[in-house]
Order: structure tokens, then sequence, then C-alpha cells
């Protein structure tokens, strides 16, 4: 099963660290948070990834093309070229990195992405900068259970960001920032029917706005509960808070 990850936004409010890389490629523990959430997602057996990426979609290339020598011990014989990788770090992974433009909004960096994904074929999307310990395998058979085109990770967090009510399982509403207090909010982690490209229009669409709630409003939307630890990472104090928790040997979301 695929899995897309978006990693083409500024990441302004992290400007600290994303003058000369996109945030997905912020290290948390001298590794890119992006690599910490491929490795979630490996633990439970997906391992072809989709990056979606737009400001200094280079960087990551150029990561990627160096993985094993960047990860791991290394023997160079210069009088042939050959190369011998020495370590533990050789996953079994499959990475396309896609540019999906540098101006393009979530919905349509998605939507540049249609196909890539066969016709009846379900696949994971997620945001490059989120962690948490969530049951993959579980969201999972949640998504095809109830048959919809959409199901989100909801997770509990102060509400700074968008909120999201339920009816049963159903997503009844999904706000994108509300003006009250504590909730359901997004937590990336989404699991999708190709049926969702309908709802994006093009290039300024945002995922969390218009096709969201869209989806919402024809019953397509799933709230899949997950109460276990998640945090993004949109600030340099979250940043250094996961930081803390990955230098303490306890990060939470280390499920592998």
């Amino acid at each position: 099963m695929k899995v897309i990850i978006l990693a083409g936004g500024f990441g302004t409010r992290l400007s600290e660290e994303t003058e000369l890389k996109p945030k997905p490629m912020v290290e948390i523990g001298g590794r890119p948070i992006l690599w910490h959430i491929m490795k979630i997602y490996s633990a439970f057996g997906f391992n072809e990834f989709i990056i979606a990426g737009g400001y200094k979609v280079e960087v990551i290339k150029s990561y990627f093309l160096n993985f094993y020598a960047l990860n791991n011990d290394i023997t160079v014989d210069l009088s042939n070229g050959d190369v011998t990788f020495y370590g533990g770090d050789l996953p079994n992974w499959k990475v396309h990195i896609i540019d999906t433009g540098l101006y393009t909004q979530t919905g349509g960096r998605l939507k540049r992405l249609q196909n890539w994904i066969n016709d009846g074929e379900t696949f994971m999307f997620t945001y490059g900068d989120g962690v948490g310990n969530i049951d993959l395998k579980g969201l999972l058979r949640f998504h095809k259970s109830h048959g919809k085109l959409a199901t989100v990770t909801t997770v509990k967090v102060p509400a700074r960001f968008g909120r999201i009510t339920f009816e049963k399982n159903r997503v009844k509403s999904f706000y994108e920032k509300p003006k009250s207090t504590q909730g359901w909010i997004n937590g990336g982690f989404f699991v999708l029917e190709k049926g969702v490209f309908d709802f994006i229009e093009g290039d300024d669409t945002i995922w969390e706005r218009e096709p969201v709630e869209a989806l919402s409003k024809a019953g397509e939307l799933m709230g899949y509960k997950h109460d276990g630890f998640w945090s993004c990472m949109d600030t340099l104090k979250e940043k250094r808070y996961l930081e803390e928790l990955w230098n303490s040997g306890k990060a939470p979301w280390k499920v592998w």
C-alpha cells in the first residue's frame, strides 16, 4: 500500500530551521522528522512512499540518493568505484519523490499525485511534520470496515488546531480553526480511496477546507479516534519538545 507524505510547504513558523531545508527535513535526534514518519509506517509493513515535494525538494532528493552513505559506515574502493555499506539502517523502502510545485496547496499536491494511485486502490496520506504511536493496522481495519472514501485519524490536543465533531464515528463537522477550547482535531494519518480526488479542484485547493468539508457533508469521512501520543512539529518549541523526548530514550512514537 502506498503512503503519500506532504513535504512541500515553506515551514514559515519554523523559519529558524527551514531557511535552508524543507520542514520535513528538520532533524529530531539527528534524523529528519520525515525519516521518523516513514519508520512509523514501515513498522506496520507500509514501505512504499510518495513524497510530495515543493520547497527545496532537492534537499529531499539528495538525502535519499545518499541515504545509505549518510546512515551507515562505508568502504569505497577507488580503484573500481565499488561501495560497501555496513550498518543496520538498510530499510526496504521504495521512495518516489515528486515535485508538486512551489506554491501548490495541500489539496493541490495530493491532486497532482492522482496518476500514481491505481483505480480501486486504497492509500495512506499524511503530513511531513507529525508523529504518533498510531496503530496503523487498526486504522486500516477501521477504514475497510465502514466502506467510506476517507478516514482521518483524530487526536485530542488544545485547540489552536482545527476541531472535529462526531455523530458516532462519522465526522459531522470539520472546523479548520475553531474559536472554542479543546476537542478532537485532525492528526493526519488519513486512509483514502481514489474517489477523494473528485473533491479536489486544483493547485489552489487546501485539503483541510473544501475537500474535507465536502467529504464530511457527504457522509464520506470517518474519524479514527487515537487516544495515544501525537505531536506535530510546527514551531521551534515543538521541535525542542520532540528532541527532548527522543533524547530521553522514551520517544512514544518510536514503535519500531
